[in-house]
Formats: structure tokens, C-alpha cells, sequence
């Protein structure tokens, strides 16, 4: 039979689609919008039909209806990394939560650690060898395709196909959709004086030549801001997103310097705009990959000048980063933060950077504390953070001493806070 043949024979409605869901499957879906919608429309208005189903994935977009306390016992969602949509259902438990490295989920799903019973994609139309491109999210899909007793995909021509290991035959595929839908497109964060100060610090550290891991937020999007002028950068990052287009048009990216990979761009999901869907399509620059190459320090760290840029939320006088909470109050999750510090910290003249506003809620709060809020996830260690920044200066931590940490932490401070964290310190005699 033809590739043509076998698509026509497995092409189906989104209704007949999820009958390849069985009571107490865990269904594995993608990061952010490589989400497949038309799947996810069915399964939540069939989902009284069901029992124990879980559905398991990174930053949720679409608000689907199974996202419903009142049929949790029917389809639950399972939040590796909480978004506006499931962060709610995770702080009132009807939503769960599993904590890993995200370099390390295909290898949970491998070992049968992570269940993977059924896969939801979106993908790209099919080429004339029949393969599809799960181009916006390969992530731990590509793992979950090889374990999954079911792949199901919805197919839209709106989904770029991109080269690297992101592609799955039709031989592989239990059934198909098609759709038209436009791809979700997610603007750029807010950039305010804030994050434009703390970018100014981060980008005079930056040297050519670079190779950058940017992750998403107003900080890391003003730091890109910043960087316009500078020569020969490369890209190797868990995400492609429409600030690292800006660095392309302003011809401030190469790849030509990198060491490994030279002239690649490597990601492993994509989030932003119609124009950066459509760039990586068929872009001999562009590869698609998944996470556990992606994010593996030991292969990131192989580029010489490797810089990542990451966010936290909060970080006390030892610099452990709660990048994913406030106290029990989760916010998002582990993410690949700590592996590109550590891949940074690796690296041949690498820098990795925490970056953070020095308050919260209109200065009334400092976000650098003595001592974390009790129940929050340390998301990055003490023994991985090196810069951090704020809106005040950068303060260096590797190699330091707990006390010379304080030093540096308070020193960046908020003003109106440095003397209630100055006496803090003396009191946990860190100064």
C-alpha cells in the first residue's frame, strides 16, 4: 500500500479519532501550541464517557473543557509545567503535577517512569516519502512516539515542516485528523525600565560570538533587544520564539562560531508568531529536536561562550533560585532552567545568568530573601547559580563564600530592603 493510500485509510474525525482512548490511558501531548486542538475539542465533549484518562503536557494553551473539577475522575490533566490555563487546577489540586528536568522526560517515558499510552499532535502535511514534522514541539513527543500504543495527529497545513529529528512516518500513525486552524501565535512579554535596565547589565556580558540560551519573559526578551549590534551570535535553546527572529533580521545571528552544530539553530519548541512558523519552514538553518538532545549540558556545553538567560521568581542570601513557586503556590514548573546553567557552567567561557526584578507588587516586596518562602521549589541549586541580576547590578556567586553570596545578593537589592536583609544576614550569621 502507498503512503497516499494509508494516510486516506487512517484519515478520520476528531470523534472517531479519540476512540483509540481507552478508560485510565494517559494521553501525552505536546508543548504549548503543538497541542492538537481538534483532539482535544473531542475528548473534552466526550469526556463523561471516560474514566481515569489523563491527558500530560508543558504549558497548556487552549482552554479545553475537560479542564473541569466536576469530571477530573473522567479526563484529568497531568501539568509537567503549569500555564494560566492549568495553574489554577493545580493550586486546587483537581489538576496534577509531575516534577522533572525537562532533559530528562523522554528518558522517564523510555524506562516507563512517565506513562505514554497515547500521543495528541499537531503536525505538519505529510511529504511524498510520508513523513510528518512534529515541528512545534518535538520535546518528549518523539520518546512518547516510540512508546505509545496509539499516535494520533491532526494535520494542518498552518504547521511548518522543519528539518532535524522531529518526524514521525505514517506507518507509525493509528489515525489522523485535518484541520486549518491557525496556529496559536504568542506575542512578546511586556518589556518595561525594569527589564530594560537588568537587559543593559546581562548584554555589556555578552561577547560575539556567542552561543545563546534565551528563555521567555520580558527579561530574556529585553535582553535580545540588546543585542542587535553584536556579531556572529548562535542559537541553541529549548525555545524558538519571535525575539530570536529579531536577532536574525538584525543580522546579529550566524551560527558560524559555534562549536558544535556550527551553523545550526537548535531548538525544541516553538512559541510566537505566524512569521516565526513560517520561517522554519523548510529553514536548512533551523533543527527541530528533541529535549533530551536539546538540553543534555554535556552536548549544550560543547559551544564554547555558551550564555543562558533564565528568570526566577525568588532567591535567598545562598542564591537557590524558586523559579516555579511561591511557597506551596506553584507558578510554573522546572522547565530546562538548571540544565543551561549547568551546560553554561560547562562551557568554555560560558556565563549563566538568573535574572530577576529586585521586587514584586509595586516595590512592597523583595524578591531577594534571606531565606526562601516556606514550600517553595528550589527550581536551580546553590552550587549552580553564577550571575544574577537585578534592576540594581549584578552580583557573581560561583566560587564564593556563603557570606561574600550575601554580599553580593544584598548588594542588588531594592535600596529600601538591602538594611532589613543586612540584619537578616546577621542574624543567620552570613555577615
Amino acid at each position: 500500500m502507498s503512503v497516499k493510500e494509508l494516510y486516506l485509510q487512517k484519515r478520520t474525525t476528531a470523534d472517531e479519532a479519540i476512540r483509540h482512548v481507552r478508560n485510565g490511558d494517559f494521553i501525552v501531548v505536546p508543548t504549548g501550541v503543538a497541542e492538537a486542538p481538534s483532539l482535544l475539542h473531542a475528548l473534552s465533549a466526550q469526556r463523561r464517557d471516560f474514566r481515569d484518562v489523563k491527558v500530560g503536557q508543558i504549558l497548556p494553551i487552549g482552554k479545553y473543557a475537560y479542564f473541569d473539577p466536576e469530571t477530573a475522575d473522567c479526563v484529568r490533566h497531568v501539568a509537567y509545567f503549569y500555564s494560566g490555563v492549568s495553574r489554577a487546577g493545580g493550586n486546587a489540586g483537581w489538576v496534577d503535577f509531575i516534577p522533572s528536568y525537562f532533559s530528562e522526560m523522554p528518558e522517564l517515558m523510555r524506562r516507563g517512569m512517565l506513562a505514554t499510552d497515547v500521543v495528541f499532535s499537531m503536525a505538519s502535511p505529510m511529504d511524498a516519502h510520508g513523513y510528518f514534522s512534529l515541528s512545534l514541539g518535538a520535546d518528549y513527543t518523539m520518546a512518547a512516539v516510540q512508546r505509545a500504543r496509539a499516535v494520533v495527529l491532526e494535520v494542518n497545513p498552518n504547521v511548518p515542516f522543519a528539518n532535524g529529528n522531529c518526524h514521525i512516518h505514517i506507518s507509525q500513525v493509528a489515525a489522523l485528523v485535518e484541520s486549518e486552524t491557525p496556529i496559536p501565535e504568542v506575542g512578546l512579554p511586556k518589556i518595561g525600565p525594569v527589564q530594560e535596565a537588568i537587559a543593559r547589565y546581562v548584554a555589556d556580558m555578552i561577547d560575539d560570538g556567542s552561543t545563546l540560551q534565551i528563555g521567555y519573559g520580558g527579561i530574556p526578551d529585553a535582553v535580545v533587544m540588546q543585542l542587535t549590534h553584536k556579531h556572529d551570535l548562535g542559537i541553541h535553546t529549548e525555545m524558538i520564539g519571535d525575539g530570536i527572529m529579531t536577532l536574525l533580521e538584525s543580522g546579529a545571528v550566524t551560527n558560524r562560531r559555534k562549536n558544535y552544530l556550527p551553523g545550526k539553530m537548535v531548538a525544541t519548541f516553538a512559541l510566537g508568531s505566524k512569521k516565526l512558523y513560517d520561517f522554519m519552514h523548510r529553514n536548512p538553518m533551523l533543527e527541530m529536536h528533541p529535549v533530551d538532545f536539546t538540553n543534555d549540558p554535556y552536548l549544550i556545553s560543547q559551544n564554547d561562550n555558551l550564555v543562558s538567560i533564565n528568570g526566577t521568581l525568588q532567591i535567598d542570601l545562598l542564591g537557590q533560585c524558586g523559579s516555579e513557586s511561591i511557597g506551596w503556590q506553584s507558578y510554573s514548573g522546572t522547565g530546562g532552567q538548571a540544565d543551561f546553567v549547568r551546560a553554561a557552567n560547562r562551557s568554555k567561557g560560558g556565563k549563566s545568568f538568573i535574572v530577576l526584578p529586585s521586587t514584586a507588587k509595586s516595590d512592597s516586596l523583595t524578591r531577594i530573601v534571606p531565606t526562601l518562602t516556606p514550600g517553595t521549589h528550589v527550581s536551580t541549586s546553590k552550587n549552580d547559580v553564577n550571575y544574577v541580576v537585578t534592576e540594581y547590578g549584578v552580583a557573581q556567586l560561583r566560587g564564593k563564600s556563603a557570606k561574600q553570596r550575601a554580599q553580593e545578593l544584598i548588594a542588588v537589592a531594592h535600596p529600601s530592603f538591602r538594611e532589613e536583609l543586612s540584619a537578616a544576614a546577621r542574624k543567620m550569621n552570613l555577615l
